[in-house]
């Protein structure tokens, strides 16, 4: 059998299957759906420094191939995260990745030094990226501010840093590069595409906040496109995402250049999916005679 087993920088999993912040709930809601023990590990839902609402409805709305959402973080802080969420989370069978967001650059900082000290993480992704809230693109629109941001946290937090980035940018490899400058050991790519539905007979937008992020198949061709670049020049690990549902688009996606990768919208109508594509990975890797995933990643033929 084909050794699964990947390396994020610091960061090592038993195979390349993630499931992504925001569609995965806290894991507590899926637990009579998936066996986590088969997955390379959950990114539980986004958390904040301090509660948040979220945005006014409706927040989704699906469109021919993807979902559009306007959540807006809605989560009960990070507090009662560290209180309620993270005992239950460190009991399941695979690692455990904490996903945050801040106001500020401080903000992060001091949300990555608390987290940093609570054990039975595997490591932090920080949500650089979200299109939903006010500010929520702009620690991933500037180099400079990525750069700062991911050192701030990798300065204070022991754990292994990701940084989630947005495509909603002219060119992303410069961020990308910043945030490998910064001292990241993985980025992910890509969070969602800004865009909106619109009721023509209301005159009105469809969502309560007007636009939404992108995802699902829609986006797909667009996150392999931002990822083959992402890997081909800068020198971190890739963790792709984008419209991920398959066996087929698992491994594109590795071929492409990407580690690992975050199974998000498809957790929503099918939970168990992301449990199955890890057990066929195996499957795959053999058929093209590599014994591991690391033989397969960037091999790309242009």
């Amino acid at each position: 059998m084909p050794n699964l087993a990947v390396s994020l920088g610091r960061l090592r999993l038993k195979n390349p299957i993630l499931v992504a912040s925001g569609t995965f709930g806290y894991a507590r809601e899926m637990a009579g759906l998936v066996d986590f023990a088969k997955l390379g590990g959950i990114i539980p839902k986004t958390v904040t420094a301090q509660p948040r609402l979220g945005n006014p409805p409706p927040r989704t709305v699906e469109t021919p191939c993807g979902l559009l959402n306007a959540i807006g973080l809605d989560n009960d802080g990070l507090d009662h995260f560290l209180t309620q969420h993270l005992p239950y989370l460190r009991t399941l069978p695979t690692a455990i990745i904490a996903n945050i967001a801040g106001k500020t650059i401080d903000e992060f900082v001091a949300m990555a030094e608390r987290i940093g000290r609570e054990p039975g993480l595997a490591g932090l992704e920080l949500n650089l990226s979200c299109p939903n809230v006010a500010g929520g693109i702009d620690f991933a629109t500037d180099p400079e501010v990525t750069r700062r941001v991911v050192a701030g946290v990798r300065r204070v937090c022991p754990l292994p840093v990701i940084a989630k980035l947005t495509p909603n940018v002219t060119r992303i490899v410069p961020i990308a590069q910043a945030a490998a400058d910064g001292g990241a050991d993985a980025v992910s790519l890509v969070n969602t595409f800004v865009g909106m539905a619109i009721d023509w007979r209301r005159r009105r937008p469809v969502l309560g906040n007007v636009t939404g992020g992108l995802s699902g198949p829609a986006i797909k061709p667009l996150a392999l496109h931002l990822v083959w670049q992402v890997a081909a020049n800068v020198r971190v690990p890739v963790i792709g995402i984008g419209g991920i549902a398959t066996i087929d688009d698992v491994m594109e996606f590795l071929v492409a250049g990407a580690t690992a990768v975050q199974i998000g919208t498809a957790n929503f109508y099918n939970p168990q999916g992301a449990a199955n594509l890890a057990e066929q990975v195996a499957a795959a890797l053999a058929a093209l005679g590599a014994a591991n995933v690391a033989e397969v990643v960037g091999s790309l033929r242009t």
